[in-house]
């Protein structure tokens, strides 16, 4: 069959052979139909991600749509390493395919539900535990996962929410969706004055960080500078992504001083099983456009192309057969 296919961790994926996905137990084939090329997946392909990788040749991609033999367009995953889901087939376990609904753009679909769940699910735990979402601050709202964040926690009814990040353009995208906006410059005094004042008068009760590195410690240091009083919301840190760096110190005066949670959100930190149970939620979401997801194809033949045109932050590139 024809895949897109990774020589090493520092290579593009090429247009080629490859094997035909062994089936086994558990494992139907099925067709590709559309397959996002994700943050993570990027971070697999180099080694920095740490549910591991570095095997080689390898093809590729976490989950994607594709058909059934019947017809029916599911989402659904692949089966382990060297198989991704950039490929014409791949072997979808049965305990990871979900039907899309009647009219559902399966090229939203495949761009939308792993950047979108980074936040849909941290939200909805949140909005369980706390009754309701108060202030939500999103650092990196300037990506598509930040821009479905903005979005996901205005459908579920935060009452303000707060955006990051340090594109003008695309800070005014999450504005138009219901963010009030902060600029960042990469300077971290600077930064942390600008995420205080944002925060000034309205305690973020949940912050989404899609960033780490120095904006975390910036707002580190933003909400260690406040004083919310007894009445101010517990704060929860919720860590999601490392665009801007691995590794951030957290000053020891915010444990002390401040009512602060750091947690992360991710493979292995959320069962596999409460992730399987709101994915459905969140295709309908997709395919009934109660949130946009901004996307680009290119077709499989093209997957060097897309893969370079990926790195950014635009619309999310998406394979599609070729």
């Amino acid at each position: 069959m024809k895949a897109a296919i990774l020589h090493s961790t520092d290579s593009g994926p090429v247009y080629g052979d490859f094997a035909e996905p062994p089936v086994s137990e558990g494992y139907q084939v099925v067709d590709l139909v559309a397959a996002g090329i994700h943050q993570v997946t990027r971070s697999v392909a180099a080694g920095r991600h740490y549910s591991g990788g570095g095997v080689f040749p390898v093809i590729p991609g976490l989950n994607a749509v594709a058909r059934t033999a019947d017809g029916t367009l599911v989402f659904t995953a692949s089966a382990p390493p060297p198989y991704g889901t950039f490929a014409e087939r791949i072997a979808s376990p049965d305990a990871m395919r979900f039907p899309l609904p009647d009219g559902a753009s399966p090229e939203a679909v495949a761009a939308g539900v792993n950047p979108g769940m980074g936040s849909w699910l941290p939200l909805t735990a949140y909005q369980a535990e706390a009754g309701k979402l108060g202030t939500v601050l999103i650092l990196g709202a300037t990506g598509i996962t930040g821009y479905l964040a903005v979005q996901n926690a205005k459908l579920l009814g935060a009452t303000h929410i707060i955006g990051a990040g340090r594109s003008a353009e695309r800070l005014a995208r999450a504005a138009s969706v219901g963010a009030n906006t902060v600029m960042l410059t990469g300077d971290k005094d600077t930064d942390t004055a600008a995420l205080a004042k944002a925060i000034e008068n309205d305690a973020p009760g949940l912050i989404l960080d899609f960033l780490w590195g120095p904006v975390a410690e910036a707002a580190f240091l933003a909400v260690a500078s406040r004083r919310f009083g007894e009445d101010g919301p517990d704060v929860k840190y919720v860590q999601i992504g490392a665009l801007a760096g691995p590794d951030a110190a957290v000053p020891s005066t915010l444990l002390r001083s401040t009512r602060i949670t750091i947690s992360g959100s991710g493979a292995g930190s959320v069962p596999d099983t409460e992730i399987k149970a709101k994915v459905p939620a969140y295709i309908k979401l997709i395919a009934d456009g109660s949130v946009d997801v901004p996307f680009r194809t290119f077709p499989l033949s093209q997957a060097g192309s897309a893969w370079t045109t990926s790195a950014g932050s635009g619309p999310r590139v998406v394979l599609v057969p070729a």
